[in-house]
């Protein structure tokens, strides 16, 4: 069955269409393309250093491959919207299988900390690029139906992911943790060729490179900034005084940038928008708990509830399930009422009572009752992961489509990164303060310094297995409530979205700064795409 919103389109090309569950199809491996990769590879890391060596050097193989994706993001979306979104994603998908296929190749660490950051910057529009053509394809109303697609995806990412990474490093080798990406991301690269239509766009104007360098220059501060802080170096030292430094200017210049550039990489107009401002902050919230709680979680079960780390992604399954069932059910809803305010106040709440309830885990806590805890938060994400995207779109014009997709996936994935830093700060302080309590300084520092898993704890006096575990569990007290209390800035700002008609429900108001795009065109495809 074809959407209504695709017919007009087509109509209005002349081009007869076929169903958008083929496009869909070929979005959804490539979304699984950017969201597995690491997983995967997190497995796959202790064969690697063990066979190239240069395990001084090993956080860069995840930070390079971090830095890039999140600097090449904005750009992809822009370029998108500019040049054409066809074409850009094609791009992206290309460079990032050269990029999976010389880092199977690297034959040392500092070559695949170099192929990693090419495969990247593919990675960095295939997301974007995910979003923003289902933004074109599909009017926002009509969208709801899919996200429970998309939340699958994502869910089969986070479980499969070690699984599968495992699986390969033992039977294939390491390599093939990257060559997997090849026939996976040639099926999307003909797919989308071959079936997904949309209209060709002329570039007007200069591409905003001093924007883009500015960005890429403020980005990777930050980026440098939440992954060194704490761990290679102090808060306090000159290395990361010094990057945050360097943020604050280039952002600064920036956004002075942006203010005189024709073609702003990323135009700041789209803030103007209230409902776009408040789901950029909720996005980074978003990534905030839900990157910190994937991080996390894990751990806890593994050290104190004695869980194998062999099976490490099906962890999450309550979150996970949780997650999707309730991101297809708020889906559907909004497809069929038109209505979706309700759901980032909903998942707010959800959220910030999920993370008070797993800060309250303690040694003694079981399986159970912690999957109940995760099951609450993942709910809580249900409401908000497509949400926050759904309404960012709708909240801009056609023509912004690329960036503003660009922009909210940024933010997301910021916070993922401002969740990870702090919290591991909060959770590593903890755990040595802990462990000083009960053993000393010279046993905590002995025992502290490493990541115990099951067997390890098991082979350890009883004494030491107890105080890491009660360390471990009073870091994860820690570094949860730390991310409630961040969570509760997220529900309040729900309550200040407006609900705006969606694009494909009616007429839409020809314009609204408080809430909706100005402008914007009114129901289905405005731009006529056509998928055949």
């Amino acid at each position: 069955m074809v959407d209504n919103a695709t017919e007009a389109g087509a109509a209005a090309e002349g081009v007869k269409p076929r169903s958008v569950r083929v496009v869909l199809m070929a979005l959804m491996i490539a979304m699984l393309l950017a969201m597995l990769d690491n997983m995967i590879i997190g497995t796959a890391m202790p064969t690697i250093v063990g066979e190239l060596g240069g395990l001084e050097h090993l956080s860069w193989v995840v930070t390079a491959y971090t830095l890039a994706t999140a600097a090449s993001t904005p750009i992809w979306g822009k370029l998108g919207d500019m040049y054409g979104r066809k074409g850009s994603f094609l791009v992206s998908i290309v460079i990032f299988l050269i990029g999976s296929a010389l880092s199977g190749m690297a034959q040392d660490m500092g070559q695949l900390i170099g192929f990693r950051a090419v495969q990247g910057l593919g990675a960095g529009g295939l997301m974007v690029g995910v979003m923003a053509i289902i933004g074109d394809l599909i009017p926002p109303r009509d969208r709801g139906k899919y996200q429970g697609m998309m939340a699958g995806v994502m869910a089969l990412a986070m479980i499969g992911g070690p699984l599968v990474g495992g699986t390969i490093t033992d039977h294939m080798g390491w390599r093939w943790s990257f060559y997997i990406n090849l026939p996976l991301g040639a099926v999307a690269l003909a797919m989308v060729t071959a079936v997904l239509y949309l209209p060709k766009k002329k570039a007007q104007g200069r591409i905003d490179y001093l924007g883009a360098a500015l960005l890429t220059v403020a980005i990777t501060s930050t980026v440098l900034v939440t992954t060194w802080g704490g761990t290679e170096y102090a808060w306090g030292s000159a290395e990361i005084v010094g990057l945050i430094a360097v943020g604050a200017v280039s952002t600064a210049a920036f956004l002075f940038a942006e203010t005189r550039a024709a073609e702003p990489v990323m135009p700041l107009h789209i803030f103007r928008s209230r409902n776009f401002a408040l789901m950029s902050v909720i996005g980074f919230l978003v990534g905030f708990a839900m990157f910190g709680a994937v991080l996390y979680l894990p751990l806890f079960q593994q050290s104190v509830q004695g869980a194998s780390a062999t099976n490490s992604g099906l962890l999450l399954l309550p979150m996970l399930l949780s997650m999707m069932a309730v991101s297809l059910i708020a889906g559907r809803v909004t497809t069929n009422s038109g209505r979706y305010k309700v759901f980032p106040i909903a998942g707010g709440a959800l959220m910030v009572a999920g993370l008070y309830l797993l800060a309250q885990m303690d040694t003694g806590t079981g399986r159970l009752l912690s999957g109940v805890y995760m099951a609450i938060l993942g709910a809580g994400l249900g409401f908000l992961m497509q949400i926050t995207m759904l309404v960012a779109q709708n909240s801009v014009e056609m023509k912004d489509m690329g960036v503003a997709s660009s922009t909210a996936t940024l933010f997301r994935t910021l916070g993922g990164s401002f969740g990870v830093a702090l919290m591991g700060s909060l959770f590593t302080g903890r755990v040595t303060d802990a462990m000083t309590e009960r053993l000393g300084p010279e046993a905590a520092g002995a025992v502290g310094s490493a990541q115990l898993d099951a067997a390890s704890l098991a082979k350890l006096p009883e004494a030491v297995r107890e105080a890491y575990q009660y360390a471990v569990a009073a870091g994860t007290h820690s570094a949860f409530l730390l991310g409630a209390f961040v969570a509760v800035l997220g529900f309040a700002a729900a309550w200040f979205v407006k609900e705006v008609p969606l694009r494909g429900s009616g007429p839409a108001p020809a314009a609204d700064p408080a809430g909706g795009a100005p402008g914007s065109a009114p129901a289905a495809a405005p731009q006529a795409p056509v998928a055949r």
